[in-house]
This record gives structure tokens, C-alpha cells and sequence, in this order.
């Protein structure tokens, strides 16, 4: 019998040695996988509408991912599940991601990636609105995320002359504002209800919207007219940022603490950064990295602050 139990611990333990390699795996891909997208996004959105894009990639991302449900057999959401289902498609996907999608359209990927990180600052300004006690931690994160932000437009105070560059910088904050309701949102739903297993209906719902918003008002494009380059950029998307990244992103979530799970939120805009100055030539300067380096440093301390006080844990998936 004590022979039968050893070897049981020894078996458990290995597996679960096993079960979080395969996790810091994932967590690596993650890191390392959604930095990329902001790169690819910008190479598809330079010859087609950057809506008409996002709808595209959404849609079929979307359409795989309700194929790959109902082949679990998986129920279907039911009643009030729609509502919430709809709402996260407005701000996570129609919002967030078709804004930031179309915001660096006219900013470059790195400067996209780095304002795209700065979401838990709106966290902070959202829950200071509804006269909520914060940590000193959180609110100096938010001072020095402002002063990092401050010092990477520094050098960009004359490309603000710029309507193009204006408009971008706009539409990528737009988008962060966005990100940070749909998170609150999902912290408010995720009792009663499972973010994830709802992904695919998401997706769907907001590529066909984008992709009708676009054909309505004569903003898209023939799709023979749209070249490989993009063609091939939406695949990657598709392919490597909605499916298997995401499902990567689920795994480590699952197996891993929350706090190390959320690392790749500080390494995504780092990637994107420099594959947008090696591949893409965008300008990488000495104003760029400080900033963008304090304004990570400044999303770490309100993130951890935030989660300590369970305002920002993210939601773990149910099975």
C-alpha cells in the first residue's frame, strides 16, 4: 500500500512538473506571438481599409473558433448570455481591437503596441470616477505612466501637426479606453458567466458588423483587389494571433499564477518595437525606449497593485 502511494505522489508530481513546463511554454509563445500581430496588422492594413481588415480577420477567426465548439459539443450561450456576448463584442472586439487596428494605419506598430499596454492606467482613471479607495502603489504607476508617455511624444510634438498622425494616436487611446470597460465588464460577468467559451461568438458577431460598416459606407475594397502581402498578414492573424495564441494564452492562465501569467503584457510591446525597427524600419530613437520602458515599468506597478486588490484579476477560464 505505501509502495501503491509513493508511486502515486511520485506520478502526480511529475505530471504537474510536466503540466507547467508546457504552461511557461505557452506563456513564451504568448509573450513573444502577440507582439508580432501589431507588426502584421500594420503590414496589413498598408493596402486595404484597416476595418475591412479587422472584419476579415475577426470573422474567420471567429468561424473556427464556433467549428472548434461545436465539435466539443459544447452547449450554446443561452438567454441573457447573448447580452453579455454582444457587449464584449462592441468594446473588445468593434471598439478595441477594429480601432487600434485601424489607429496604426497612420502611427507606426511600436507606438501602437506601447499605447496599446497602457489600458490599467484607464483602470485606475475609471475606478478614481467612482470614488474608489486605491493603492499608493496604483496611483503612483499612474503618475509615472504619464511622464513615460510623455517623454516617448516628446520627440513626436511635430508630427501632432500631422492630422493622420493625430487621428491614429486618437483612435489607439480610443481603444484602450475601450479594452479597460470590456475588462471591468468581464470582471462583473465572469461568476455567471465564462469569457472564452463566448470568444468565437465574439468574433463573428463584430467581423460581420465591421466587415457590413465597411461595405455600407463604401470603405472596402474589392477582395481580388486586396494583394497577397495582406492576404498572407491576415492568415498570420488569424492563423497565430486569434487561435493559437489565444488558446496558448488560456493554457498558461489555467496553470499558472496570475501574475506571471499576465508577463506577457510588458514583453508584447518590447517585440513590437523592435520587429517594427528591424523588419519594418520604423523609428526606434533613445526617447522611444526610455519612454516606452518607464511606461511598462509604470503598467507593472498599477497592474500588481490592482490585483492585489482582485479590481484586475483576470478571469481563469472554466472547463
Amino acid at each position: 500500500m505505501q509502495k501503491l502511494f509513493t508511486q502515486k505522489y511520485y506520478s502526480d508530481k511529475r505530471q504537474n512538473a510536466s503540466t507547467k513546463s508546457k504552461a511557461l511554454v505557452a506563456l513564451v509563445w504568448v509573450s513573444i506571438f502577440w507582439g508580432t500581430t501589431w507588426l502584421a496588422s500594420k503590414q496589413a492594413v498598408t493596402n486595404m481599409p484597416a476595418l475591412q481588415m479587422a472584419g476579415i480577420r475577426q470573422f474567420i477567426a471567429g468561424f473556427i473558433f464556433i467549428i472548434i465548439f461545436l465539435i466539443k459539443k459544447a452547449p450554446l450561450p443561452k438567454g441573457k448570455q447573448w447580452t453579455t456576448i454582444l457587449i464584449l463584442s462592441l468594446l473588445n472586439f468593434i471598439l478595441s481591437n477594429g480601432l487600434s487596428t485601424w489607429g496604426i494605419k497612420y502611427i507606426s506598430s511600436g507606438l501602437g503596441a506601447i499605447i496599446g499596454a497602457i489600458f490599467p492606467l484607464w483602470l485606475v482613471i475609471i475606478s478614481m470616477t467612482k470614488g474608489k479607495h486605491l493603492p499608493q502603489q496604483a496611483l503612483i504607476g499612474l503618475l509615472i505612466g504619464f511622464g513615460g508617455v510623455c517623454i516617448i511624444f516628446y520627440e513626436h510634438l511635430k508630427d501632432f501637426l500631422n492630422a493622420d498622425f493625430r487621428f491614429g494616436i486618437f483612435l489607439s487611446l480610443c481603444a484602450t479606453i475601450s479594452w479597460a470597460f470590456g475588462t471591468l465588464y468581464t470582471k462583473q460577468q465572469v461568476v455567471n458567466f465564462n469569457p472564452y467559451f463566448s470568444l468565437g461568438f465574439q468574433m463573428l458577431i463584430s467581423g460581420a458588423t465591421l466587415l457590413f460598416i465597411t461595405h455600407a459606407t463604401g470603405n472596402a475594397i474589392y477582395y481580388s483587389a486586396i494583394p497577397a502581402t495582406s492576404w498572407w498578414a491576415i492568415a498570420y492573424l488569424v492563423l497565430i494571433g486569434s487561435i493559437l495564441t489565444f488558446v496558448a494564452y488560456i493554457y498558461s492562465l489555467q496553470h499558472l499564477p496570475a501574475a506571471l501569467a499576465s508577463v506577457y503584457a510588458y514583453i508584447n510591446p518590447i517585440v513590437a518595437v523592435l520587429l517594427g525597427a528591424l523588419i519594418l524600419h520604423e523609428k526606434l530613437s533613445l526617447f522611444i525606449a526610455v519612454g516606452g520602458a518607464i511606461t511598462i515599468i509604470s503598467v507593472y506597478l498599477v497592474n500588481n497593485s490592482l490585483k492585489e486588490k482582485m479590481i484586475l484579476n483576470p478571469p481563469e477560464p472554466k472547463n
